[in-house]
């Protein structure tokens, strides 16, 4: 099925896209692995640069986005975000947890594209057990059935936290599990801290390297392990940063900017080094602040 995308929602106005969704879901679930199989995809060896929406977020609780706190609470909105920005030229991949895949799939948005299946979840923004990011989402299996490219984790390193451990343990599994079936595995890595009761991720230089040689080391081969990392203060750490790697690396947009010019160019200077692939942009992209996905995403497709 497909649908071009529509006005904004509204919790009381038309949702076409959620209504659509649902009638499948109740009347027929088996046609969700039936369009996931039949999806055209796309091959990641030939992608070149790469231009990923990413949409994972609502799934560890965290739906603000800017100044909005519950910007991806309405998920006929979501999904007319999502589908305006996969509509764009140049966007050829999409990250996210696998109802909004298969609400995605199933609306014909992902033809065409790669898809990344987002695994650890459990890590709920702001709980006491934050840092004990346990594999609650996709696992490769998973991935596999769905006719996906590979997934993504999430490996948060905090020296102060045991639940550290078993996230680094996990993530090595999950990235032999992959790499067994041919597919990507995809490792955000930061160096993270408990400050006034949240975490925060540290993306200083030294931390950014440091997360960088812990992570690209983990499971029995890195052969089809990629990373997603933030950009980090200058053009010339940036170098350092991308020095500590010979692994292809994506580019995370992270929170909405107040300064979206700002924020471009920092990608910009990233894309820059021969080891980055390509940029990974949610909110920044999905919520930008004057609220105009297609020139947000167009403006970032034209870094590439």
């Amino acid at each position: 099925m497909n649908a071009s995308p529509t006005p904004a929602a509204s919790a009381s106005g038309p949702r076409p896209l959620t209504d659509a969704v649902t009638e499948i879901r109740a009347t027929d679930p088996g046609r969700i692995g039936r369009a996931l199989a039949q999806r055209p995809r796309a091959d990641l060896a030939g992608a070149g640069r790469l231009m990923v929406i990413a949409c994972d977020h609502p799934a560890r609780g965290a739906l603000g986005a800017g100044e909005r706190p519950l910007a991806m609470a309405d998920r006929e909105d979501l999904l007319r975000r999502c589908m305006t920005a996969l509509s764009r030229p140049g966007v050829n991949g999409f990250l996210g947890t696998a109802e909004i895949i298969e609400d995605l799939t199933l609306l014909g948005a992902l033809d065409g594209k790669l898809v990344w299946g987002s695994m650890n979840r459990v890590g709920l923004q702001g709980a006491s057990f934050e840092m004990d990011d346990r594999f609650g989402a996709y696992d490769a299996d998973g991935i596999e059935a769905s006719h996906l490219d590979g997934g993504k984790m999430l490996t948060r390193i905090n020296d102060a936290d045991p639940a550290s451990a078993a996230t680094l343990e996990a993530s090595a599994k999950a990235i032999d599990s992959l790499s067994e079936r041919g597919l990507n595995a995809m490792i955000e890595p930061f160096i993270s801290r408990w400050e006034d009761g949240r975490i925060v991720n540290d993306l200083s230089e030294e931390a950014v390297i440091r997360s960088i040689c812990i992570a690209q080391a983990l499971g029995r081969s890195s052969a089809h392990t990629w990373l997603k990392l933030p950009c980090v203060s200058d053009p010339d750490s940036m170098r350092r940063v991308m020095a500590s790697t010979s692994l292809p690396s994506l580019i995370l947009g992270g929170e909405v900017s107040t300064d979206p010019e700002a924020t471009r160019a920092s990608w910009a200077a990233a894309l820059e080094l021969p080891n980055v692939r390509g940029l990974v942009v949610g909110r920044s992209l999905l919520y930008p602040g004057n609220d105009d996905v297609e020139a947000a995403v167009d403006a970032a497709v034209a870094l590439l």
